[in-house]
């Protein structure tokens, strides 16, 4: 099992493309790069931000190792290893702990619904079981909207009495803060990262680990004085940064901006079924996110 704990200001980080619409291994490590420089403690590899689910296997194990391949620290890095095949997310998660990332971000299978909380509980079993050798620790990934299926308190209460230390925590993207802090207060060793960064004066003070936010691609920096220093003002410029992508398709969004910020064009590209922001909107974000930069107080 990792030594290092994961937590702090996560970036789900994006995935950037190349002209056929494949994981590019070398624009990836340089905004891994750039985020782990620029205030993040740490990254989720290709979670939803970073349209994993649009990847294949072998697609997503080649971007997990050209970034081994150049990093000789993983142990900050979650990977996202979920799939709706289960033989998928254990060759995934058997992949993750080979290469040395920290830990394994899964989300539940997502083709069937009504999921019962004992299918639940025999999916992860089974996972569990074959990457016993590998020991990496687990983290869960609710997020509703897309999966269609929830990680319940009770679920998570008799899972950690399934497999102990192994289940380590659980990213929540469902928004619901009620429920986030339900989940933290079911164990001290239970690790909860919502996804926005307004909760990161909450995990300061110790009930959630950090947050794994899609917009720390874009405000790592004010994320961190929030998050080390205490700052409430560059919580705040976090937060309305954040605010520019509501109502808005978010990855693709993320996506735009970062194409802007790095000026590289291609960095705006998505899989389809996504599409990218138009031009326009693109230039009415880079303004409104200049403007609030601009505004911000100095460190």
């Amino acid at each position: 099992m990792s030594a290092r704990k994961i937590g702090g200001v996560i970036a789900a980080i994006a995935t950037p493309l190349t002209a056929n619409r494949e994981p590019d291994a070398g624009a990836f490590i340089a905004l891994a790069n750039w985020l782990l420089e620029g205030g993040c403690d740490g990254l989720n590899v290709l979670g939803t931000t970073g349209e994993a689910t649009s990847f294949s296997v072998s697609q997503r194990m080649g971007l997990m190792r050209s970034l081994a391949a150049v990093r000789s620290d993983l142990s900050n890095l979650l990977v996202g290893t979920g799939a709706a095949a289960l033989a998928d997310a254990v060759a995934l998660t058997r992949e993750a702990s080979a290469l040395g990332f920290g830990g394994a971000l899964v989300i539940p299978p997502f083709y069937y619904k009504n999921i019962s909380d004992d299918g639940l509980l025999a999916y992860v079993d089974t996972l569990a079981k074959q990457t016993a050798n590998t020991n990496l620790p687990l983290y869960l990934y609710n997020f509703p909207a897309m999966s269609g299926v929830v990680f319940s308190v009770p679920f998570v209460e008799r899972a950690l009495k399934a497999f102990g230390d192994r289940l380590a925590g659980l990213k929540d993207s469902s928004g619901d803060m009620a429920y986030a802090r339900a989940m933290a207060a079911v164990s001290d060793r239970f690790a909860v990262f919502p996804s926005s960064e307004a909760t990161l004066k909450e995990a300061r003070d110790g009930r959630f680990a950090g947050c794994i936010s899609a917009t720390a691609n874009v405000n790592a920096a004010f994320c961190a004085r929030a998050f080390h220093d205490g700052d409430d003002a560059a919580l705040a410029t976090a937060v309305r940064i954040r605010a520019l992508f509501d109502g808005k398709p978010l990855v693709a969004g993320v996506k735009a901006l970062l194409s802007r910020i790095h000026t590289q064009s291609q960095l705006a590209d998505v899989v389809p079924p996504l599409m990218p922001w138009s031009e326009r909107d693109t230039d009415q974000l880079l303004l409104d996110f200049q403007k609030i930069q601009s505004a911000a107080p100095p460190r």
